[in-house]
């Protein structure tokens, strides 16, 4: 006999079946694009060090850093501040108001996290062949297992949750850092293997087994890019978390330049001559090679605001594109002017703002490294220009022994709300849903069930539940 409260087995091995099923159809069925970082933004995401993974004084050595990032950025876009908790979210609010930031333009969204690289494990942002926007969430395992990433991992979907934008769960297909890769924005990819398919050393494994052409085929299913720039990279190294993330040395600024450093500043940073090579006579799209744009190192090692020489240069080539700004990589070093002026050349509707990263460097990123941007979508683009796409169905209990509530809010005009079993049959229906918030009690037999808002032929959300019932 089984206790009201615990699901029986079959109906567990049903429920991850259909999961399974629904996630195999989403996939085969919907082409996925990711827009390039210059693209208008609705936002920028940003996680916040807290002292409950490394302690208060990493905190305290960070601070300074995302309240000029987000100071920077709060005028032309969003923030959208990943807080650990309450009390955190009120030491930042006092730590920007000390510094004049205004808030109206931040939000909070109370995560606990492992750490600040949002880049790495946050929500990548993707619109299907509609213009609908989706979260990927693909799988992060701590740079390969070097550090805790229980916490972070889990973030977009919890983003996903909170915002109401549908979250397509790849975790079971991919790790992927977002920091791995860049796109051009027509259909190219740039990355290193070693941060994605190296199968050793044991802390640098992303992906065990994974063939090159698997990642391509993943790559343009779910980012849209159809060519591949693909560098060996170097795994393992001890001075390097991210066994070679191409967005340290490497960044498209459009589809025709990229920008990295000379051969010689490449090959201090550790990049193999024969990945310099590649990169050097890669081509675009088109087969037309690609201009290039060099950035220096420091001039000298980079030192921390608190005195301690890290024994290493700097680059500037991890620097961020947002609306009206772009944010780039400081160190107090007399080649930050030099690199400010090359990039507010490549850039020159933005103006660039140097971010003090000396305190961040130490902990082996830079401003793009801590910074996600969501972008904005023509289909939720409202009155005045302010997204208002918010369509969301919240359902509760669930699993549920009998009565579930619908709480259901969306601005599309005339669309259908459907309930069917696992079967496909229909077994509830309510029409002429329009801009406006519904609740509603409904009682159904135990199984597994799919509630569907459509408008036409297209299917707008999808969420399913399951009904557990004694009787």
């Amino acid at each position: 006999m089984f206790s009201k409260n615990v699901i029986p087995y079959y109906t567990i091995i049903i429920m991850c079946f259909f999961m399974f099923f629904a996630q195999k159809i989403i996939s085969q069925t919907i082409q996925f694009t990711m827009p390039k970082e210059e693209t208008e933004h609705e936002g920028t995401w940003l996680q916040w060090p807290h002292q409950y993974e490394y302690g208060i004084t990493y905190r305290n050595r960070l601070d300074a850093t995302w309240v000029a990032i987000t100071k920077a950025l709060v005028t032309n876009e969003k923030v959208h501040i990943i807080a650990y908790n309450a009390t955190e979210q009120s030491r930042i609010t006092n730590l920007l108001t000390a510094a004049n930031v205004p808030l109206a333009n931040i939000d909070f969204y109370l995560f606990p996290t492992n750490d600040v690289w949002v880049r790495d494990n946050g929500p990548v942002f993707v619109f299907d062949n509609n213009d609908v926007m989706y979260i990927e969430d693909w799988g992060f395992n701590g740079w390969g297992g070097k550090f805790n990433y229980n916490k972070c991992n889990p973030i977009p979907t919890y983003v996903g949750n909170s915002t109401g934008i549908n979250v397509i769960d790849l975790n079971s297909v991919m790790v992927l850092e977002g920091g791995a890769i860049e796109i051009d924005g027509n259909g190219v990819l740039m990355a290193t293997k070693s941060s994605i398919l190296s199968q050793s050393p044991p802390n640098s494994v992303r992906n065990p087994g994974m063939s090159v052409a698997q990642a391509e085929s993943f790559f343009t299913q779910y980012l849209g890019v159809n060519k591949f720039i693909w560098l060996d990279g170097v795994a393992g190294d001890p001075d390097d978390v991210t066994d070679m993330h191409i967005d340290g040395f490497a960044k498209f600024t459009n589809d025709s330049i990229i920008v990295t450093m000379n051969t010689a500043d490449l090959t201090y940073w550790g990049v193999p001559s024969s990945d310099i090579n590649i990169l050097y006579n890669s081509t675009n799209i088109n087969g037309k090679p690609y201009s290039f744009v060099f950035l220096p190192l420091t001039q000298n090692n980079v030192v921390t605001t608190y005195g301690n020489n890290l024994g290493y240069k700097g680059s500037y080539v991890n620097y961020y594109i947002a609306n009206k700004v772009v944010l780039v990589p400081n160190y107090n070093d007399p080649n930050d002017v030099v690199a400010n002026s090359i990039i507010q050349n490549l850039y020159p509707n933005r103006n660039v703002i140097g971010i003090d990263c000396r305190n961040l460097y130490e902990n082996g990123g830079m401003v793009h490294c801590v910074t996600q941007q969501q972008p904005q979508s023509s289909n939720q683009m409202g009155l005045n220009n302010q997204k208002i796409n918010k369509t969301s169905i919240n359902i509760y209990p669930n699993p549920a022994s009998s009565s579930i509530s619908v709480n259901f809010t969306t601005f599309i005009n005339n669309g259908e709300l459907i309930i069917y079993n696992v079967y496909g049959k229909e077994v509830k229906r309510i029409s002429n849903i329009s801009g406006q918030e519904i609740t509603f009690e409904i009682n159904l037999s135990s199984g597994m069930y799919f509630l569907s808002l459509i408008k036409g032929d297209e299917n707008i959300l999808v969420e399913k539940f399951l009904i557990v019932s004694d009787r």
